[in-house]
């Protein structure tokens, strides 16, 4: 599955996977993985997108809004950013972005995340 994300993200940087043919490999199971916990191990990538089915979840840690540190728990944060509702499965876009300065924390959907310094991975989520 690793090679198969990796060959996604190749195509998918350079704008050469159209939403058509990206539905299509999700659809034939070719493209999500289950989300790891967090995006400390793929975090180095900037610009790299990922692909995950996440079940959201309402207990976690997670720090900042809209951009995430990578040691945000997935499963809240796609709960925080509204993406997933609690105990729903969706695939959703995880890419890598450049460390913030600062984190600022919110309420959003019943979630709360916290504010936080510099740290060192970071993610923004997407809708499929």
């Amino acid at each position: 599955m690793k090679v198969v994300q990796e060959l996604v993200n190749y195509f998918d940087r350079r704008g050469e996977l159209s939403p058509k043919q990206l539905r299509a490999l999700l659809d034939q199971g070719f493209l999500a993985a289950e989300a790891p916990a967090n995006m400390i191990e793929l975090g180095q990538d900037v610009g790299a997108n990922y692909y995950f089915r996440v079940k959201g979840e309402t207990e976690g840690q997670v720090w900042g809004t809209d951009i995430y540190t990578g040691d945000s728990m997935l499963s809240v944060a796609v709960v925080h950013a509204g993406i997933v509702k609690p105990g729903d499965t969706a695939v959703v876009k995880v890419t890598v972005v450049e460390p913030l300065q600062q984190y600022e924390g919110s309420l959003r959907n019943n979630i709360k995340s916290h504010d936080f310094g510099r740290y060192g991975t970071a993610y923004k989520l997407s809708a499929i």
